[in-house]
């Protein structure tokens, strides 16, 4: 684009023109988060079996430390798991925090998602979303971005760690090794609209 370099090489103006997007880690990040949640429990807190399924997850020490951690008193914790009392709508909502914490903390100490990611060192196909450029004004718009779609390997122990620690700052350097695999055009891809990972 004639007269700015910057802002397509590394979106450092990102935004200047309506563009519209997040960071490629960032959307990492939001990618790792989906697939977390999608595997567990199908069913919602507010229904029984949700309710009940999410209870005996957390009912372990490190389960009700979580349920702490959200504000449930032990004596109230007990009430639930004997039938005495049902949870508030607020209550469902500490007990669902509670569980997805485990849920996540569980599937990075068993290794889970590392060895889902990595399948077996083939890796995982990722499509690369390109920034919104509805807005952008045609005479400042790209029109050679389009989506990616690339098999990314060896990166998924590294960012997992990362994820797990909220190391932001190491997830964005996992995400300029993820684009230096694309072409000369690659710094076009620090920004995307998001990614999806086939997992």
């Amino acid at each position: 684009m004639a007269g700015s370099p910057d802002l397509w090489s590394r979106w450092g103006e990102f935004g200047k023109f309506n563009s519209r997007g997040l960071k490629g880690g960032e959307a990492l990040i939001l990618e790792l988060n989906r697939i977390v949640y999608s595997s567990g429990f199908t069913s919602p807190v507010t229904s029984r079996r949700g309710l009940s399924a999410r209870l005996r997850y957390l009912d372990s020490p490190a389960g009700r430390e979580a349920l702490k951690d959200q504000g449930v008193t032990v004596r109230t914790l007990r009430s639930w798991m004997k039938g005495k009392s049902t949870p508030t709508a607020g209550n469902r909502e500490r007990i669902d925090s509670a569980y997805w914490h485990r849920r996540r903390e569980n599937l990075i100490r068993s290794g889970w998602l590392k060895r889902h990611l990595d399948n077996d060192g083939r890796g995982r196909r990722m499509e690369i979303y390109p920034v919104d450029q509805s807005q952008v004004p045609a005479e400042r718009s790209r029109p050679t971005l389009s989506q990616r779609s690339i098999t990314v390997r060896y990166i998924w122990s590294d960012l997992v760690d990362a994820w797990a620690a909220q190391d932001s700052d190491t997830v964005d350097e996992i995400w300029d090794d993820v684009i230096s695999d694309l072409d000369s055009d690659y710094n076009a891809y620090a920004h995307v609209s998001s990614v999806g990972i086939g997992a």
